[in-house]
């Protein structure tokens, strides 16, 4: 996940996408009743959730607020910006060109990129794209991984710092410079600025509000991010909120003044977690991964079969209970007895989570 968690001792919000079985389920008052309590103990700002059964989004509510100061309510449609489940989008953005034919998951990524990506400790072991797909790649966040300059040789003399001292493809570890590269790669091999490919091949066909491109919005408010103040409580006792004035800034200055390099500066949209989708879109956009690549209402096929059940194998253990797929993870731990399918995001203040189980029709997203 993007590095924040210090600050996330109380979050702003979680987004929250769920199927669940008759059997498992409560009456919504009773859930609302659950969540308010809950949001009251962790001093929760605001909180978004979407249900999905049967291939149908039957119930969608907003909890809190969405700006303190203004003392807005959040409503279900707010934007959010939703951190690391922001990789599977990058993720099934890439899978459509390993279709086309146009990239391998075996392909050496120092071929694509365009300087050479090796562990200097393993100088003949390539890194290919799966292994960063799967946080195998044996790269870390130590310098960062908001720009390619971190592992590029010619511009940063401590490059190697970015490498873990195991073989590529040997061990996991969560790495959001990984997938910023994988973003470079996108826009390297479709010839289209990353957040564009990624809008006309994924977001557009579903028909999703939604983008990695802050300026895409036109007269959106986006959800506001809090993070809690660590120097106290207030004189009051509660809580003070700093939002966040990172979370949605806009990319434009860079892109018109020429310094976009395409190629290269796919980072400044962040791959890794700058996804911005209210959660029913959000549970849309899960849905087509439930079946397998294929949006249920419209009929839209966004990726092969096979390729979606592929991005849900699992590739490399991750410790304890959990296993790794592309951009997806499975664990046994949220629902007792079941195996679930899905990712979580932390950044600015905010937690989400979507969490799916295809083969026997349960779909859960949960707060974690």
């Amino acid at each position: 996940m993007e590095r924040y968690r210090a600050s996330l001792k109380v979050m702003f919000v979680i987004i929250v996408t769920a199927v669940i079985t008759l059997s498992c389920g409560s009456p919504e008052q009773r859930a609302e009743k659950i969540i308010n309590t809950y949001m009251q103990k962790t001093g929760t700002v605001g909180l978004s959730v979407a249900v999905v059964k049967d291939n149908k989004i039957i119930y969608t509510h907003a909890f809190g607020m969405s700006n303190i100061e203004k003392q807005t309510d959040l409503r279900t449609d707010d934007i959010f910006r939703i951190a690391s489940i922001s990789k599977s989008f990058t993720t099934t953005a890439l899978l459509t060109l390993v279709e086309k034919g146009a990239v391998s998951l075996d392909s050496d990524v120092s071929d694509i990129i365009g300087f050479k990506i090796r562990n200097p400790k393993y100088p003949e072991v390539p890194i290919t794209v799966k292994m960063l797909l799967s946080h195998s790649s044996s790269l870390n966040d130590s310098q960062e991984y908001y720009s390619l300059d971190f592992i590029n040789p010619a511009v940063n003399p401590d490059f190697a710092k970015c490498y873990n001292d195991y073989m590529p493809g040997t061990k996991y570890e969560y790495c959001n410079l990984g997938f910023n590269t994988l973003g470079t790669i996108v826009e390297k091999v479709s010839g289209i600025r990353f957040d564009k490919y990624v809008s006309q091949n994924v977001l557009q066909p579903l028909n999703l509000k939604a983008s990695f491109n802050v300026d895409d919005f036109k007269g959106i408010t986006f959800t506001t991010l809090y993070t809690p103040d660590t120097t106290g409580l207030s004189v009051s006792g509660k809580i003070n909120f700093i939002p966040s004035e990172s979370a949605y800034l806009s990319r434009a200055p860079i892109i018109d003044s020429g310094k976009y390099i395409q190629g290269y500066s796919a980072p400044l949209f962040s791959p890794t977690g700058g996804m911005k989708i209210s959660a029913p879109d959000l549970a849309k956009y899960m849905m087509m991964h439930m079946n397998y690549g294929i949006e249920p209402q419209s009929g839209v096929r966004i990726i092969k079969e096979e390729t979606s059940k592929m991005m849900q194998t699992p590739v490399i253990e991750t410790g304890g209970e959990g296993k790794y797929c592309f951009a997806l993870n499975q664990i046994t731990n949220l629902i007792p007895g079941e195996t679930m399918t899905g990712h979580t995001g932390s950044a600015y203040g905010l937690l989400s989570a979507m969490y799916f189980q295809p083969e026997k029709e349960i779909r859960y997203r949960h707060d974690n």
